[in-house]
């Protein structure tokens, strides 16, 4: 939930491709990113993986106008519009970028290679046909902003409680490791150019409230005395961490939303 996920990347960096603001090497290093490579499979008259470049090429190609995120769970499909097969796929990796303008989809599939001290992560995008429909449980913007601002407040909560049977060294450890991360990713640019500055409050939040949630889970043990509690404390961070994920799909698809509303394609 923390990191950015390639699916993100992708849709924004492709958006702003397809937007003519920023050329095809800049978006293909950006979604790349600290990956050995991506490749496509899939594409329709392609026989084989083709490079970045030329895959957002041929998508657009085929009509594609922009790109929308889809971050799944178990029993909550966020983002994704079918058809099953697409669906089960995305819900395995977590993930997946669906085009607008046309039906195409794209799963990631990613795998770590080389020796140990010296592995790398390569990335094969299967391109997939998804159904035209409206994507599942994606808020507008401001629905996002507002339930991020009480998700924040719940999981401030829940990692305060963290050393039930102490004084909260774990929380506390905690809390300043989450203060250090979010002044280290200050400035930042967290999405593409084009999109507008309320995506990317959004987006912001976003991530801090998804870093709460996994220093809740990574600290999870603290003081807690039982797996009734344990059992509990996950309970509390689960609708916290659902509205994280509902509020990064919300920021990644807004520029396909701000089209959508303007009437254009």
């Amino acid at each position: 939930m923390l990191s950015e996920p390639r699916s993100g990347r992708l849709a924004a960096w492709g958006n702003a491709l397809l937007a003519g603001f920023v050329s095809p090497d800049d978006a293909v290093h950006a979604i790349v990113g600290d990956d050995a490579v991506h490749r496509v499979e899939g594409l329709p008259d392609e026989p084989g993986p083709v490079g970045l470049s030329l895959a957002l090429g041929r998508l657009r190609g085929l009509g594609v106008t922009g790109f929308r995120v889809a971050l799944p769970a178990p029993g909550h499909p966020l983002g994704l519009s079918g058809p099953p097969a697409f669906n089960a796929r995305a819900l395995e990796a977590e993930e997946a970028v669906v085009g607008h303008g046309a039906a195409y989809g794209l799963v990631p599939d990613v795998h770590e290679v080389g020796p140990a001290g010296d592995r790398h992560v390569r990335v094969v995008w299967h391109c997939l046909q998804v159904r035209d429909a409206p994507p599942a449980d994606v808020p507008s913007l401001g629905e996002a902003e507002r339930e991020l601002a009480e998700a924040m407040r719940e999981a401030t909560a829940v990692l305060s409680r963290l050393d039930v049977a102490g004084s909260g060294p774990v929380a506390e450890a905690a809390l300043d490791a989450y203060r250090a991360r979010a002044e280290a990713g200050a400035g930042r640019d967290v999405l593409a150019p084009g999109y507008p500055p309320r995506a990317v409050r959004v987006l912001e939040l976003a991530q801090r409230v998804g870093l709460l949630v996994s220093l809740a889970y990574d600290n999870g043990h603290g003081g807690a005395v039982s797996a009734s509690e344990m059992a509990a404390r996950g309970e509390a961070l689960r609708p916290v961490e659902r509205v994280a994920r509902r509020a990064q799909v919300a920021a990644y698809n807004a520029y396909v939303e701000e089209r959508e509303r303007r009437g254009e394609a």
